[in-house]
């Protein structure tokens, strides 16, 4: 095993790779259940999904590990699956069949752009500071993500406020982030997992951690033909491309799907893997001077470009690679070890549905809040002194917080980034590659305001 991940190469341990691992998988856990939730609204099986959701994060998530070596999660993307139900089903009109078969298409799109090697390209091309400002704001995405989990941030009134402490699920967190902060402070090994079980067990006599009714394995597996290869049938990919009069807006759809996808990916692995020293440059170098995937960076991308694909086939909707994995990045995770903890939890929560979803929020938030915390020292590389510099990091880095999205806040860091180099005329010092980026957001806005 060691020999297999190069554990003595990452300066890491099994056991450290072990906890890292437990750490990522219970802070994203919810999604099991978070996400068949969301899809069933669209008409869709509960159990069918909820057996997707976990097959797509188990072979997305292994790929990343045996394939990549690197210690990144996979799963159906929040944010996403919500643009799916709500936006592509309900508003635009299309049955969750026709849905299903444009993520898949998104899939390959994502495998084409990875395998000629696009997803790096944009990613060598972006700058020093977005790239650390991508690395802070992720921070602060990770932490708001927590804060909302909890709706410790109450936007009832209209305007955003601390909620009123009336709920045993706030108190648990706030007692959860007190005991995660106290063991972090006091350098316990663990810490952050220890937190995660603490908070979760004293959740109980609350009343918080309770166990939910869930469709039962056998169920699931019951429902799961419902929407496995769906795709390939006449509800599928033929009738997604029957109507001629609708093809432009199938696809701009795509084109949606894709766009958010990719720099979602690319964000998660600037801002959480740079940090770590995961990808570094002589890692990327590999890839001009050889063909096909020598590095980790390109195969890490491989992974996650397959992942929607099959995920797609099984029902669910973008696999993407999991901001959360920067919870057991922070605790030490460094291979595809971690990954291998994270795919094997996945699997066995197919059989403790019940158990898995006991986890409540309120255990898990406050792991996210104090990776946040961590992950924000990304920050101190940018000149903020420097008006020309701050704009564009400020954008890239609090505005996807601000905004709930990863990829709209490289989109708004991309474009002042642009309009301040065009301002000083240096508008010949921007990367082709981040001119074509960039023009695509703006495209992806107008399309999106029109549809």
């Amino acid at each position: 095993m060691k020999g297999i991940f190069k554990l003595k190469e990452n300066g890491t341990t099994v056991g450290k790779e072990v906890v890292a691992g437990l750490t990522t998988f219970f802070a994203m856990a919810y999604i099991v259940v978070v996400n068949p939730t969301i899809l069933s609204s669209a008409g869709m099986e509960w159990g069918a999904v909820f057996l997707a959701s976990i097959i797509s994060a188990v072979v997305g998530t292994l790929i990343m590990g045996l394939v990549a070596n690197v210690p990144y999660a996979q799963a159906p993307g929040m944010g996403i699956n919500a643009f799916f139900v709500y936006t592509v089903c309900f508003g635009l009109g299309f049955t969750w069949q026709q849905t299903l078969s444009m993520v898949f298409v998104c899939g390959l799109i994502n495998i084409l752009i990875t395998v000629t090697k696009l997803r790096k390209y944009i990613i060598k091309a972006i700058p020093s500071s977005i790239q650390s400002a991508i690395g802070g704001g992720i921070g602060i995405f990770v932490a708001y993500c927590g804060l909302l989990n909890v709706k410790f941030i109450d936007f009832s009134s209209g305007v955003p406020a601390m909620s009123i402490l009336d709920q045993p699920s706030l108190w648990l967190f706030l007692i959860g982030l007190l005991l995660t902060v106290v063991l972090l402070v006091c350098k316990v090994k663990g810490a952050i997992l220890i937190g995660i079980v603490a908070t979760a067990l004293i959740g109980i006599p609350m009343g918080v951690t309770v166990m939910t009714d869930a469709v039962s394995f056998s169920q699931a597996c019951q429902q799961l033909p419902s929407t496995f290869c769906v795709i390939f049938t006449e509800e599928g990919l033929p009738s997604l491309f029957a109507d001629a009069a609708k093809i432009p807006l199938v696809l701009i759809t795509i084109f949606s799907f894709s766009l958010t996808d990719t720099f979602d990916t690319i964000g998660t692995f600037i801002g959480t893997g740079r940090k770590a020293g995961l990808f570094t440059d002589e890692d990327e170098q590999v890839m001009e001077n050889k063909p096909g995937f020598k590095s980790k960076m390109d195969k890490a991308l491989f992974a996650d470009a397959t992942a929607t694909s099959i995920g797609a086939i099984f029902g669910t909707s973008n696999t993407t690679t999991y901001v959360e994995s920067a919870a057991g990045i922070a605790v030490g995770g460094r291979t595809g070890l971690t990954s291998v903890v994270v795919a094997l939890c996945f699997a066995l929560s197919a059989f403790m549905a019940t158990f898995v979803s006991a986890i409540p929020m309120a255990a898990t938030a406050p792991a996210l809040v104090v990776v946040g915390v961590m992950t924000m020292s990304a920050f101190k590389e940018i000149k903020w002194d420097d008006f020309e510099e701050a704009l564009p990091a400020f954008f890239a880095g609090v505005f996807m917080a601000l905004c709930y999205s990863i990829s709209y806040g490289i989109a708004a860091g991309f474009i002042f980034y642009c309009i301040v180099k065009i301002c000083k005329r240096q508008a010949r010092d921007i990367n082709s590659v981040l001119w074509v980026a960039t023009a695509l957001f703006i495209l992806n806005f107008v399309l999106l305001a029109i549809i």
